[in-house]
């Protein structure tokens, strides 16, 4: 484990989302988002009901970039929670994937200004947790540095180099966020691997040493 900021900056995280079958989820992700080796799937190891506390979030430059992403993802077994539209906040809809997990498609901006691409900005993990602070805390005691925080309702770190962002979003916000009730139970359905050392977060969201 390391606590420099210096090595922060250079920590790049994997995701990897459980599945009943991962081998065809993960073809089904393929096809739908193209994100190649950026997301690896395992099979399920525990049970799991309801929210399970995250969300996945694709960022893209604009409106035609988040509709053709969520109707490739709807043809592969993906459904909708909250249809595509404009926001005060710019344009995006939420889907589920085959697999359960709750992914966010959304964009700054409210117009096309370009041709439509399926390019993918970012891809960020947001965990949601009970204590935005004490977690935010947590990860810095671990060697994250903080890139954004307002106050206890939402963190985020400085990850330059990695292809996974991670920020910190209070549960229920992060359930309201994502259209679906907040209660949950069991596994969280997801590891996330790093060079910060093996363990389990204040919230249970469990990390595997790269």
């Amino acid at each position: 484990m390391t606590n420099t900021a210096s090595a922060a900056a250079s920590t790049t995280l994997d995701v990897t989302l459980e599945a009943a079958d991962p081998t065809a989820v993960a073809a089904a992700y393929e096809a739908a988002f193209g994100l190649g080796d950026q997301l690896s799937f395992a099979p399920v190891s525990a049970s799991s009901e309801g929210f399970r506390g995250f969300i996945m979030s694709l960022v893209v430059a604009q409106p035609g970039n988040a509709d053709s992403l969520i109707a490739s993802a709807l043809q592969h077994g993906f459904t909708v929670i909250k249809p595509a539209k404009k926001s005060f906040w710019g344009y995006g809809g939420v889907i589920q994937g085959p697999d359960g997990t709750i992914w966010k498609v959304t964009t700054s901006e409210k117009k096309d200004t370009a041709p439509v691409t399926r390019a993918v900005d970012s891809v960020v993990l947001l965990l949601g947790v009970e204590d935005v602070k004490a977690s935010k805390q947590f990860y810095v005691d671990r060697g994250l540095t903080v890139a954004k925080s307002f106050g206890g309702k939402y963190a985020e770190f400085d990850l330059p180099d990695s292809p996974i962002k991670l920020a910190l979003y209070p549960r229920k916000a992060a359930a309201k966020e994502a259209g679906v009730p907040v209660t949950g139970s069991g596994s969280h359905g997801l590891v996330v691997t790093g060079p910060l050392g093996a363990f389990a977060d204040p919230d249970g969201f469990a990390w595997a040493a790269a």
